[in-house]
Parts: structure tokens; C-alpha cells; sequence
């Protein structure tokens, strides 16, 4: 962690998303925000971002599908809402990931190819 605070992107993504997918959000977000200290994803979905981490050497947080309703969302997707009962499961995963109190940076970005999204959180008491 760094004086400005742990920074923690969170993804969402399609079953047909690469590994090129997420990376291209990861770029976006990194361009619109700043560096990123750790990845995250929902367990059912931890291999693709697992693999984005092992390239990119940043650490993975796995944070359980089941928690993912109880978290409010910036952004509302229809599917994603009917999927895992989230309006953004990369602005949950973001947010459950960063701990207690966290706060997003912003909405999730979608990648170019509209497979995958990113969204960032700030861990409380790091603002």
C-alpha cells in the first residue's frame, strides 16, 4: 500500500470475454485513474483475472459470489442484475474487495470489446 491509499480494481465480465478484454479494461482504468494496487473478481469468476494478475504481478482478491447482492452499485445492468443479483458485479467485487467503507472512484468502465468491466475502489481511511 501506498501514502495515497490501497487501490483495488474490481472486474465483471462476460462468459465469451478474453484475457485481451480484460486487459484492455484494466488499461482504461489505469488511464482514467492511476495505478492500481490489486485485482479482484468473484470466486465463479477468478481463472480469467487470476491470469491478468500473474501477467500484469498484481495480487488477486477473491470475494464470494454470495455477498455480491448486498452491495449498491453506481451503475444498474439489467443482466448483470439478473446474473448475479448486482447492478455491476466489477463496482461489487471493487467494493467488497477494498474492505469496509469503501468508496468507488468512479463507475465501471465497459472494455472496447464490451465483454468485461473494471471499476476502482478506495479502501476507507486511505482518502
Amino acid at each position: 500500500m501506498t501514502a495515497r491509499g490501497l487501490r483495488v480494481a474490481g472486474f465483471g465480465f462476460r462468459s465469451e470475454a478474453t484475457l485481451e478484454s480484460l486487459a484492455q479494461a484494466l488499461d482504461q482504468l489505469i488511464d482514467q485513474c492511476g495505478a492500481i494496487d490489486k485485482l479482484s473478481a468473484a470466486r465463479s469468476m477468478l481463472p480469467l483475472v487470476e491470469e491478468l494478475g500473474r501477467l500484469r504481478h498484481i495480487e488477486v482478491i477473491a470475494v464470494s459470489d454470495a455477498e455480491l447482492p448486498t452491495v449498491t452499485t453506481l451503475t444498474h445492468s439489467a443482466q448483470s442484475l439478473q446474473a448475479r443479483g448486482t447492478g455491476s458485479v466489477a463496482e461489487a467485487v471493487a467494493l467488497l474487495a477494498a474492505g469496509p467503507g469503501a468508496t468507488l472512484l468512479g463507475p465501471r468502465i465497459i472494455s472496447a470489446d464490451r465483454q468485461a468491466t473494471a471499476a476502482l475502489a478506495l479502501a476507507e481511511g486511505n482518502r
